[in-house]
């Protein structure tokens, strides 16, 4: 049976910055769009709503199309808050009943999920929706939110912070990087990198969140012939690939193929190759298949040399490790 879309309410106050909603939706858009080449249906339904109809905004155009703040929010949806230029002030043309709305809200409840962009965490914080939570603002808010949200965490120094069903980033260019992470939570990592590509946006982390999954670790770079490489080696990865045959998918020679993957990946083709085969298998085994099965399904050619690659990149335990966890 198919989801549901995800619903996408931007709320759009007068001022709000541009970047801090564009870009977000920009990918989220660009998702669907990817989806619909495979032949899959769209992920996220995006919609423009706020306290008034034809906000002006951060660089002075006005906006068509908001509509109003909804009464009810259907299962699931997302409520995405945005920036403004310079100080929030709770009293600043739309912010009181927006407020209000806001204090409507159960993130957590039926399918609901708050991501704040920037200054948009304040929005949050005076609607009281953000007690308890790990989150994060852009730096020149980060005393204000401290301020007057004293039960929460303030995380200084991150491009994003989750804490579901809470996720907040610290604002501009760093509302792109949380959309691409959670297109990857929904349509999957091979998908947002293609979104990345499409965007020719670097994927980013923050100092301290956990490693990127390899269908994404090794894709910042902007090289369209690895691209296309690492494209196809994610699509298949059980099959039989070898230097040269990935050199022709990329149009290339063996050797170039070896330096271009060095120089921009920072790993060698083989060494990407059973990355990606481990995260296959990983994934396999966190769904309840047996240690045979998860190898055939990532392309290695025994359990045995899933068990050899599984040390050699110095996994924790063993593989079947992970069929005993899952099974209990």
């Amino acid at each position: 049976m198919d989801r549901q879309p995800i619903n996408l309410f931007f709320v759009l106050l007068p001022g709000s910055l541009i970047l801090d909603w564009a870009g977000p939706a920009e990918a989220f858009r660009i998702a669907n769009q990817l989806l619909a080449g495979h032949g899959e249906p769209a992920r996220f339904d995006l919609r423009f709503v706020g306290p008034q109809p034809g906000p002006c905004s951060s660089v002075g155009v006005s906006l068509t199309g908001v509509a109003p703040l909804p009464a009810h929010l259907p299962s699931p949806s997302w409520v995405i808050l945005v920036g403004m230029p310079g100080r929030f002030d709770p009293h600043q043309p739309g912010a009181p009943e927006t407020i209000r709305w806001l204090r409507g809200l159960a993130p957590g409840r039926d399918g609901l999920r708050l991501v704040t962009v920037c200054a948009g965490a304040l929005l949050a914080a005076h609607a009281g929706l953000l007690q308890g939570r790990r989150v994060t603002t852009h730096h020149q808010h980060l005393d204000e939110l401290r301020a007057l949200a004293g039960g929460c965490e303030v995380v200084a120094n991150r491009v994003f912070v989750l804490d579901d069903p809470v996720a907040s980033s610290a604002g501009i260019t760093t509302g792109i990087d949380l959309a691409l992470h959670l297109v990857a939570q929904e349509c999957g990592a091979p998908l947002a990198s293609q979104v990345a590509q499409t965007m020719v946006v670097a994927l980013r982390r923050g100092p301290q969140d956990p490693e990127l999954s390899p269908f994404l670790a090794y894709r910042n770079h902007m090289h369209p012939a690895l691209h296309r490489v690492q494209d196809a080696v994610s699509a298949q990865p059980q099959a039989d690939w070898t230097v040269p045959r990935m050199a022709e998918v990329g149009h290339t020679s063996p050797r170039h193929l070896t330096r271009l993957f060095l120089d921009h990946a920072g790993t060698a083709p083989l060494a990407y190759l059973r990355r990606i085969r481990l995260a296959v298998a990983q994934a396999a085994l966190a769904s309840g298949r047996s240690v045979g099965q998860a190898a055939e399904a990532a392309g290695f050619s025994s359990d045995t040399q899933l068990r050899r690659t599984w040390r050699q990149f110095g996994m924790a335990g063993r593989p079947s490790d992970a069929v005993l966890l899952q099974n209990h």
